[in-house]
């Protein structure tokens, strides 16, 4: 009864393994053979009889799994045994092209599909430790996007990268495999990838102009008889050797590298820049940038946050309630919290839509006066008129502080995308100001 059992569920799941492999036949084979075994109703062949079915069984097991073997050795040894040119063509040919929004970040590995291969979606959304730890032992970080958006939406990362976006809403965003293709820069590619993994290789200058990425594929497969963790050992050697040979090709001669730490090929044209160095201000203490730091990268590259969600410049209204808190109500009406002075500071440049030159503060130093006394009722202290001072001194480093801290609270909700309308900035030696449209401001 035992092996009547086994047999039967092991007839069963080779059958279901080969009607996803399209091998009609041989499904018709072992549902036959799992009715045959199955207990339930006995078929009585007679002892003779079933001693010759149980050999021939057991021969055609052995035979098939000494076949499976032998075409997935063929295929290993098909790629692997390449000359020079066949291997440099073969080299050529995972190679692909995407425009800029399809780039991943040096260390990254994403599942990509144009075609849908049930066994491995099945497979990776039941065991995602398999990818992530393939991914830790070659590494790379394996991504897998219907999953990510899912961990994206538990880490409330989408509403940070657009907070006017409902609960709703965000429940409703998905996410395919075939997410990325979008990006290819020439759509007949999409016929190459049918479902695999893609990295991106190079940053690079095209013919038009514009920064491409150049992304390596490699294909794998439930049906193509080589075992998954085959395919998985095969791809992560053949990344490995890559890698060394792009790092040798690179320490051959001079090389400038971009922001994301890839190669970048320049020439006069790349390294234009229409800002002056160092123009722009950026006095975040570093418990603020840790904090921002922290949010954007929650489960997630910037890179691939980017491409998941492309948001638009959606402003909501801030109003100022007569007891002087900051709201959003467009926001899902999110509060902005401030200690006191940077509250002060705040309101007060919001007061002046045309800015404020800093050295120009002590003229200011009044009006904040009576602002922060709105804001804290109860009286000034010798500590508090001290510290005003300090604030409007444009010799002292205090009003650079304020603003990091106003930048903070915004930041630390929402993406600096939206977050840089709301903030104080501007040029070294100009005025520094609040760009919200003023039609947005609703003082209660």
């Amino acid at each position: 009864m035992l092996v009547r059992y086994a047999m039967m569920i092991a007839c069963g799941v080779m059958a279901y393994q080969y009607y996803q492999r399209k091998k009609t036949i041989a499904v018709w084979v072992f549902i036959a053979l799992a009715l045959l075994f199955q207990p339930i109703y006995k078929i009585a062949l007679g002892r003779t009889l079933w001693n010759v079915v149980d050999v021939i069984v057991a021969a055609l097991m052995i035979g098939l799994y000494l076949l499976e073997r032998r075409q997935a050795q063929k295929v290993y040894i098909t790629q692997n045994t390449k000359g020079p040119d066949e291997q440099k063509a073969l080299e050529d040919e995972n190679r692909i092209e995407f425009r800029m929004e399809g780039r991943l970040a040096p260390n990254e590995l994403l599942y990509v599909a144009s075609e849908e291969d049930k066994a491995l979606t099945e497979l990776f959304e039941r065991r995602p430790e398999l990818l992530e730890g393939w991914g830790q032992m070659i590494g790379f970080r394996v991504i897998y996007l219907p999953l990510l958006i899912k961990r994206l939406k538990d880490k409330k990362v989408l509403a940070y990268r657009a907070p006017y976006l409902h609960e709703s809403e965000l429940k409703d965003i998905t996410i395919g495999n075939d997410y990325l293709l979008r990006f290819l820069e020439n759509p007949k590619d999409k016929d190459k990838v049918k479902h695999g993994f893609i990295r991106t290789e190079d940053i690079h200058r095209g013919d038009d102009g514009k920064d491409k990425a150049t992304n390596r594929f490699y294909p794998v497969s439930s049906k193509s008889g080589e075992p998954l963790a085959d395919q998985l050992h095969r791809i992560g050697k053949q990344i490995s050797e890559e890698k060394i040979q792009q790092q040798q090709l690179l320490e051959s001669k001079e090389t400038s590298w971009d922001d994301y730490g890839y190669p970048v090929h320049q020439d006069a044209d790349d390294s234009f820049n229409s800002q002056i160095e160092e123009e722009n201000i950026d006095d975040l203490i570093e418990e603020i940038r840790e904090r921002i730091g922290k949010l954007r990268q929650r489960g997630i590259s910037q890179s691939i946050l980017e491409q998941l969600i492309h948001p638009d410049d959606r402003l909501s209204k801030l109003v100022i309630t007569k007891d002087y808190r900051l709201l959003l109500p467009d926001y899902n009406n999110m509060e902005i919290k401030m200690e006191p002075l940077v509250k002060a500071v705040y309101l007060l440049f919001l007061k002046h839509p045309e800015g404020i030159l800093f050295k120009h503060l002590p003229e200011y130093r009044q009006e904040l006066t009576e602002i922060y006394v709105k804001l804290r009722p109860g009286g000034m202290t010798d500590r508090a008129l001290q510290s005003i001072e300090d604030v409007t001194n444009p010799l002292l480093n205090s009003i650079n502080e304020k603003c990091a801290r106003i930048r903070g609270a915004f930041v630390s909700q929402f993406d600096d995308h939206l977050a840089r309308y709301y903030y104080i900035d501007g040029l070294r030696g100009e005025a520094k100001k609040i760009s919200l449209p003023r039609n947005l401001v609703v003082w209660e």
